[in-house]
């Protein structure tokens, strides 16, 4: 390995092309033969690649998300926005176009704050993005593939997307005491920081991502020289500390395969803010610090933005050994030429730490030798985060966290592997899944995530007693309170509809935030809100909260999360048909994976509250709810009117888990009770909605009401999750089940864009997508990926894998939203809500593959054409 010092150094950098070609990127192109570097299945990524073979990298995994840094997605697709309505929806929606006009004025321009969806300002696609740094909780900062620092997140829940180009690595290679190369591994060529030598050839560097770790690798061409940058944040499945840290490693391994011996600098500037409003409020200062313990020496530089509201301190460091110095500048200016800076590392490799400082021994790295340099980046919030528990609230804790990341890094990327290498090592996934799988876990912490420390003076802190949740005080005592976004750009948290989808990351994963959640959510449930106020579809005023009802979000992060329920208004989700369901589905799921009784004895009368307010949309008394002729559930503009197989088959599942729950808890009467109502509910269901190859979209006889729905099987998906939906427990009959799978599969999936794109949320039985309302013919992401776990559960395996495999080539590789997974996209020009919660469901799909291994799942029907390869087991 290579590097000989690191130059840890604050403020900005970035910088142009060096004044002396020696020093510069040689645009001759080495002879050697480009190698096979990319992932099967992905070759179009890497095509652009013209390093050699000694430019694999050190320690790369074979599977991941790998592109080219000269790589360039030809497709360019736009946000959905109002041009993209259609005449007929334009008139049919005016009435809620001017109530949001309105009141999205006095948010933003009387309230100064931020909309809980602005239709007005939809982020554009930047197809830059790569792993975020950062655990869950206390924010997080992205690094683009391209290797520049582009998404900002250190206020949870409120992103600011700003490239700061003084935010770079640079490397400096000397030989015989003259450096002879100087290079900033940026590809880019910016108008500020002129003096440094930019525009790295991407031909020779590639990025690899399998989050939550990264790698970049770049071959300095007609140096002889490989370096790989590995970015590692503390994403660890079961383990409730460092999850929390809100850090990022960064392993820089070099490697020396020249005949010379060589010293290497490594210089990492950062810039005291993100390019926002606040960098101009002034006081921002900068300081260097150096801990010692344990035997182990970090230094590195302190960076205090002194924001009048949140303020942050952010760090970055180095730590120091034999061979290794770190030394270090806290200031330059990230907006003049950047002369200083560079010409200071030019001149011997280092920077020009403050006098008497002292400096570790200096050695030479060895021809064809190696050497590895640990540098990290974190940053805290002074506010009650769960990392605070461990490192302290008193706004000094940088210091501490950087030595502990330096110190810890090995160990978690120990568990990383442990954890990963099961699904990583079995030949039976394809190679696109073992990518998809892991990195769509991005969305846990980048997600405008919250995980909070409870308070004494928090009003949960005597609700759960007086509400009879015994454990909800020691659970969330323990395990802290956690909410994550819908989307980055719908900014509503633990949205329940959605969350009913992405819950299986977290139930799979870290059980316990999700039994928290929970706990939170059933509290919400019995809680009520008598305020009035309109709702924009409708136009009508109605109660914020009712109790009983589960709430559509618990609040926003421009307000009081918790606290004030339901951001969302557009619609009255007191009346929407799915969200007691998907409680009552996602509170036995829970007990199914954890087995802890003590919970299921807390909800289940909650279930019943919900259970009971739910029974009044059975409008007819034949035990099957109808929906009440407006987009009444997580389809929030497709209209659904009678009984629906969506929600139809949601409250089926339902009634059939309360009769699971009951018998587990010895309520005979209610097992009855529950079950004499889904006698009657499975009959009506298939009688009004069974056509003989599917079930119908709605019982409505409107002109669409036939439509095959790609989620119209959305209770038995979670039946069969949890072990049921077959032999006793049997709602949906098995044949009616795989006719409706394959009819999808035919029409939705194989019948839309030649199979490529996953399925269509509507199609008509003609064959082509459902136009009528701008949700049916769409692609929702997450709900592919459930579509997909239910084929898996039916013994469809080779379906659901194909059917699954359309998003991700779609989303990753063709369209470049790499880390920003949508809710949704169409077949053409554009999609909708980047960043979005719902692709999380994707670990259904692993929890599907998981059950079929243990052979808890049927055997394929002998009519499938589907492979049964066998599945490992991942812990």
């Amino acid at each position: 390995e290579g590097p000989r010092r690191p130059g840890g150094e604050s403020a900005a950098g970035t910088g142009p092309p060096p004044t002396e070609a020696p020093l510069g990127s040689p645009r001759k192109r080495p002879p050697e033969a480009p190698p096979t570097l990319s992932p099967p299945g992905a070759p179009e990524l890497m095509r652009a690649f013209e390093g050699s073979a000694a430019a694999a990298g050190r320690g790369l995994p074979r599977w991941g998300w790998r592109l080219c840094l000269a790589h360039r997605f030809a497709e360019r697709r736009k946000p959905y926005q109002a041009s993209d309505v259609s005449a007929a929806d334009a008139v049919k929606h005016l009435g809620l176009a001017l109530r949001y006009f309105r009141w999205w004025y006095r948010k933003t321009r009387v309230e100064k704050k931020h909309p809980f969806i602005n239709l007005f300002n939809s982020q554009p696609l930047r197809q830059i993005y790569g792993c975020p740094l950062g655990g869950f909780g206390g924010g997080t900062i992205t690094r683009g593939w391209r290797g520049d620092f582009c998404r900002w997140q250190l206020n949870p829940g409120l992103y600011h997307y700003k490239t700061v180009i003084a935010d770079q690595f640079t490397v400096c290679l000397r030989r015989k005491g003259q450096t002879v190369y100087q290079q900033v591994l940026s590809i880019e060529k910016p108008s500020r920081l002129q003096e440094w030598n930019w525009g790295f050839c991407g031909h020779y560097a590639f990025y690899h991502a399998l989050y939550p770790r990264a790698w970049a690798v770049y071959q300095l061409p007609g140096q002889d020289v490989v370096l790989t940058c590995r970015q590692v944040s503390p994403i660890i499945p079961h383990d409730y500390q460092d999850t929390s840290l809100p850090v990022g490693a960064f392993l820089w391994d070099v490697e020396n395969q020249s005949g010379e011996d060589m010293e290497v600098s490594l210089m990492f500037t950062f810039q005291n803010g993100t390019e926002s409003k606040g960098d101009r409020s002034g006081g921002h200062w900068n300081e260097p610090f150096c801990l010692e313990k344990d035997g182990r020496c970090v230094r590195g530089v302190l960076l205090h933005h002194c924001l009048p509201v949140n303020p942050y301190t952010l760090a970055i460091s180095a730590r120091e050994k034999a061979g290794t110095t770190v030394t270090h500048l806290t200031t330059f200016n990230p907006a003049g030429t950047g002369q200083g800076v560079w010409q200071d590392l030019l001149a011997d490799g280092k920077l020009a730490s403050p006098p008497g400082e002292p400096q570790a021994p200096q050695e030479g790295v060895a021809q064809r030798g190696g050497h590895r340099v640990p540098a990290c980046c974190f940053w805290q919030v002074p506010s009650l985060v769960r990392y605070t528990r461990f490192f302290g609230s008193r706004g000094d804790a940088c210091p501490a966290l950087s030595h502990y990341t330096l110190s810890c890094y090995q160990a978690w990327e120990e568990k990383i592997e442990a954890w990963q290498r099961p699904i990583l090592e079995n030949s039976d996934l394809p190679p696109w899944y073992k990518s998809a799988i892991f990195n769509e876990l991005y969305f846990l912490a980048d997600g405008g995530t919250l995980w909070v420390e409870l308070q004494p003076e928090d009003p949960a802190a005597a609700l759960g007693a007086s509400l009879g949740l015994s454990q909800h005080l020691a659970v969330l005592k323990e395990y802290g309170r956690f909410a994550y976004l819908e989307g980055q750009e719908y900014l509503m948290y633990n949205t329940y509809d959605v969350h009913f989808y992405a819950s299986f990351a977290l139930a799979m994963l870290w059980p316990k935030l999700e039994l928290s959640l929970q706990y939170d959510m059933a509290a919400a449930i019995l809680s009520e809100d008598t305020r009035l106020r309109m709702y924009l579809m409708s136009g009508q005023t109605a109660q914020v909260k009712l109790r009983n009802v589960v709430p559509h979000d618990i609040g926003e992060p421009d307000d009081e999360p918790w606290q004030h329920l339901n951001a969302y208004l557009i619609h009255d989700t007191a009346a929407w048909k799915d969200l007691n369901l998907k409680f009552v589905l996602q509170v036995y799921r829970d007990y199914y994976l954890t087995k802890d009784s003590a919970y299921l004895r807390d909800m289940w009368p909650v279930c019943q509250a919900v259970m009971e307010s739910e029974l009044k949309f059975d409008k007819d008394g034949d035990g099957l709810i109808e929906n009440s002729g407006f987009a009444d559930q997580t389809y929030d503009a497709w209209v659904v009117t009678g009984a629906s197989s969506y929600c139809g088959s949601l409250w089926l599942a339902a009634l059939s888990m309360m009769c699971q729950m009951a018998q587990l808890l010895g309520e005979e009467d209610a097992r009855q009770t529950y079950s004499a109502i889904l006698a009657k509910g499975t009959a009506a269901f298939e009688k009004l909605l069974w056509n003989g190859k599917y079930y119908n979209y709605d019982s409505s006889n409107s002109t669409s009401s036939d439509s095959i729905m790609s989620d119209q099987l959305a209770g038995q998906w979670f039946l069969r999750a949890c072990g049921l939906g077959e032999g006793k427990s049997e709602v949906f009959p098995q044949s009616h089940v795989l006719s409706a799978l394959k009819t999808i599969f035919e029409r939705n999936v194989m019948g839309f864009s030649q199979g490529t794109m996953g399925a269509v949320n509507g199609m008509r039985p003609s064959g082509v997508p459902d136009r009528s309302s701008v949700q049916s013919d769409e692609v929702w992401v997450g709900v592919v990926y459930a579509l997909a776990a239910t084929m898996i559960q039916e013994g469809l395996v080779q379906e659901g894998f194909r059917t699954a495999e359309g998003c991700y080539r779609t989303v990753w590789e063709r369209l470049g939203m790499a880390f920003q997974t949508p809710e949704a996209y169409c077949q053409r020009r554009v999609y909708r809500s980047l960043a979005y919660m719902r692709p999380l469901s994707i670990w259904s799909m692993q929890l599907a593959l998981e059950r079929r291994a243990a052979g808890e799942t049927r055997a394929p029907p002998a009519s499938s054409e589907a492979s049964d390869p066998p599945i490992a087991v991942s812990p």
